[in-house]
């Protein structure tokens, strides 16, 4: 082996070999047999010996005149040192196969030719970094310090090499498919460096290996540390840049996901390999649709920085594809058109060519966000929904030829859990608003709510009507609350959210067309009392009362009172249209529910109305459960009639129609519990029509004439509280009677009192008490007196009874001042 050297050195490359070449390889030659000793510890005080021979042969005065220093190492190194480290790489000792690395690196950077080591660098580096032992599942290196090591001077030889790499390319590409997937990290990061300076070396012939180094990459991509992959997004987008551009296809998908990705640093690469493929990519024009929403997609990111940046990449996109197509848009340049009046943000507005390439590629897009809107990841469609609004942004008026797709799009998201889809899908709809002529979306969204009302659709129609300019809504307005008023829309749903949402569009129309509400307050007011039937305690109904003030402001009348006496009477006539068929389950019921209960003065406007629905729907045929809800509404007003059923102070006109109409046939016993229920609400309504002070003396005692013998019926009912009130009520007619009564009726009033002394219920035997005491003081006069001798004897020996009674209350009322 020394003899070989020793020939290697004596061998003359030339006349032009100086003296500290000679030099630097007759020390070489003294070294280099020591790299064949059979222990690894002679073989590493060999290398170690080399590299302090190398340290000493380059001292700093070379660095004067670098060019001859390299010069003069070129010789030595090529011919003796370069081919005995390569056959060190593979040396069984790790600290061997270290320091020839190191020295190889050293030797690349000091010699003249770098490049005339690649013949031999590259099928080396291939053997340590891609060898068959790879199929097996492990690099025939190895150790992962060393693998960096080796890859780093790949890097090395790439940058040093530049163009005269590209006869090596097939070993560079081979090796760097198999540590782009290495399991140590630093390792794929390097590889990614050596991809990307690959790549940018051998622009010419680079294009015919790309390609197979797009599946490492994707592999790598998402990598548990973020530097990796924030490394094979740069690589990947130098790869296809310098590459081949059909590759696009294959990493689009993985760049989409990346963008959810939950480092910054990752996502802003994405954006800036995308919009640099967007400037320079040789194919773009073939890939704009594809792109696109990649780039825009960041102009939403959560990280100002990101956002920024995408904005800025956009807008050089859009101005280069401007100036590259100027002839094309020659007359939208000239004749420039300003932003719509209702723009969001015409500040803002992006630039022509931006707004150009998003309505040429808008067919392509859509479709897939349509699709991806509806994904079953929640990341996917927040992005899809944010991603709509943008593009709708920029395309503007021309989002009328796709706005069958985008409703039917933005009515399935808005009904979406999540409230981040729900609120870009809002936005969209705004700018639908915004551009689009409402004769248009009126059409196809009205005539969607005609086929299928939902909660969702009801919130797009509002969100479209906010963005909406007044002057362009108001020739529609009558048509919009006409078809909100319409049963199947308005009583749709039981759904709070679709009274939420119903209640908004009501909202909008009066907030967005203020005065210009007027000719259709009373469809609105229908809406609004539909709500309020439907909400039933749900909490929408203060919500409503709102609007209704809202809608009486704009109307300019006082409050939503003045409001409901403007409306009292077509709404009135509009739900007796179908009285006849109601049930408890109707919707009409509740609506006129809320209409007696809220009118308040507006409800004595009405009567002529009003009582011919009560009192065919009290009618003993009608459904029993109906009549209860009435009877209780009834009662209600009553109870405060002078502010609500005879603020006109006309009640008494009708007084026959509520006595022998409406509380005569439910006061009749029929057998059952429900028949039991009626006949106490019945009695409730009785009592609090008689103490309302609507009625005179003389009309409590029409009242009393009537209803009397019907009371004294419901005396013997199972339910307390009709028992109480029964007695409560035979009080009051006693004390509007004056003592005139029939004496056959009068009669036999106190023996049904009497019973009522042995009432299970303190407070009945009480109120029976108390109307006996008034019973005797309805016999005034000696003739009287002398008429009813034989009932008062025998009234007294009965309450002298009750004197014992071990309830001293009840001992105190019979001995009340009157008896």
């Amino acid at each position: 082996m020394a003899a070989l050297v020793a020939a290697e050195s004596a061998a003359s490359p030339g006349l032009a070999e100086t003296a500290e070449a000679a030099e630097l390889s007759r020390a070489l030659s003294r070294l280099l047999p020591g790299l064949e000793a059979d222990s690894k510890l002679g073989r590493r005080r060999a290398l170690e010996a080399l590299q302090r021979a190398l340290e000493a042969a380059w001292p700093e005065e070379s660095a004067a005149n670098p060019a001859a220093a390299a010069a003069a190492f070129q010789g030595p190194w090529a011919r003796l040192l370069l081919p005995r480290l390569l056959r060190c790489l593979a040396d069984p000792a790790e600290g061997c196969r270290a320091l020839a690395a190191h020295l190889l690196s050293q030797g690349l950077r000091r010699a003249a030719r770098p490049g005339d080591a690649l013949p031999r660098l590259l099928p080396a580096l291939a053997a340590r970094l891609a060898g068959p032992q790879l199929a097996r599942g492990r690099p025939p290196e190895a150790c992962e310090e060393l693998r960096l090591a080796l890859v780093q001077l790949l890097g090395l030889a790439v940058r040093l090499g530049g163009a005269g790499l590209a006869p090596h390319l097939d070993d560079a590409v081979r090796v760097l498919r198999c540590t782009l997937l290495d399991p140590f990290a630093a390792v794929r990061r390097e590889s990614c460096e050596c991809a990307t300076g690959l790549a940018r070396a051998t622009p010419d012939h680079f294009h015919m290996q790309s390609e197979s180094l797009i599946s490492p990459l994707m592999q790598s991509i998402s990598h548990q540390h973020w530097k990796v992959r924030v490394a094979v997004i740069e690589a990947t987008g130098t790869v296809i840049q310098f590459g081949n551009g059909k590759s696009v296809d294959d990493v689009l998908p993985h760049f989409a996901q990346r963008l959810f990705d939950d480092v910054p640093q990752v996502r802003q690469a994405v954006t800036g390999v995308v919009g640099g493929w967007l400037l320079d990519l040789r194919d773009r024009y073939s890939f704009f649709h594809k792109l696109i929403p990649l780039l825009l997609s960041s102009l939403e990111d959560d990280i100002p920085e990101i956002a920024l940046m995408a904005t800025s990449l956009w807008e050089k996109v859009g101005l280069q594809w401007q100036r590259e197509n100027e002839e094309d848009l020659k007359d939208k340049l000239d004749f420039a058109t300003p932003p719509p009046a209702h723009h969001p943000s015409p500040e803002n507005r992006p630039v022509l060519g931006c707004r150009e390439l998003v309505f040429r590629n808008l067919s392509k897009i859509l479709p897939a966000i349509c699709h991806d809107i509806t994904d079953w990841v929640v990341g996917t469609r927040v992005k899809a929904a944010q991603l709509l609004s943008v593009l709708m942004l920029h395309a503007e008026d021309h989002i009328t030829q796709h706005l069958e797709i985008i409703l039917r799009t933005l009515q399935r998201a808005c009904a979406d859990e999540d409230r981040a889809v729900v609120s870009n899908c809002i936005r969209s709809a705004e700018l639908v608003g915004v551009f689009v002529s409402p004769e248009v979306f009126l059409k196809l969204i009205l005539s969607a709510l005609k086929k299928s009302p939902s909660p969702a659709g009801l919130l797009v129609l509002a969100s479209i009507i906010r963005g909406c300019p007044r002057e362009a809504l108001q020739p529609h307005l009558k048509v919009i609350a006409t078809e909100l008023a319409q049963p199947h829309v308005c009583q749709g749903s039981e759904n709070l959210l679709h009274g939420e949402h119903l209640l908004l569009c009501v909202q909008t129309l009066v907030s967005v067309c203020q005065e210009d509400c007027r000719g259709c307050s009373l469809q609105l007011m229908e809406v609004l009392v539909t709500i309020m039937a439907l909400s039933g305690a749900t909490g929408l109904s203060d919500k409503v009362q709102e609007t209704m003030d809202a809608l009486a402001t704009v109307q300019e009348v006082n409050s939503r009172q003045d409001l409901y006496r403007e409306h009292i009477g077509p709404l009135v006539e509009w739900l007796a249209a179908t009285q006849n068929d109601w049930t408890v389950h109707s919707v009409e019921l509740l609506q006129l529910t809320v209409v007696v209960t809220h009118a308040g003065p507006a409800l004595g406007e009405v009567l002529p109305h009003l009582m011919p629905i009560l009192r065919s729907c009290l009618q003993p045929a009608r459904d029993p459960q109906m009549r209860l809800r009435l009877f209780s509404c009834l009662s209600r007003v009553l109870l405060n009639a002078k502010q609500t059923i005879d603020s006109q102070g006309q009640f008494h006109h009708y007084l026959d129609t509520v006595t022998k109409d409406i509380l005569v046939p439910n006061l009749q016993w029929h057998a059952g519990k429900t028949a039991a229920a009626i006949r106490t609400a019945a009695v409730s309504c009785l009592w609090a029509l008689i103490s309302s002070e609507v009625l005179s003396e003389e009309q409590i005692q029409q009242v009393q004439e009537t209803l009397m013998p019907h009371i004294l019926t419901t005396l013997e009912e199972d339910s307390q509280m009709t028992r109480l009130i029964s007695c409560q009520i035979i009080n009051r007619f006693l004390k509007s009677s004056s003592g005139i009564i029939d004496p056959d009726k009068f009669i036999r009033i106190y023996p049904e009192l009497l019973k009522r002394l042995d009432d299970v219920s303190h407070e009945v035997r009480l109120a029976a008490t108390s109307a006996l005491v008034t019973w005797l003081a309805c016999i005034k006069n000696d003739d009287g007196k002398s008429y009813y001798q034989s009932n008062i004897q025998f009234l007294y020996r009965e309450l002298l009874v009750y004197l014992d009674d071990p309830d001293s209350a009840v001992q105190d009322a019979v001995l009340a001042p009157g008896i």
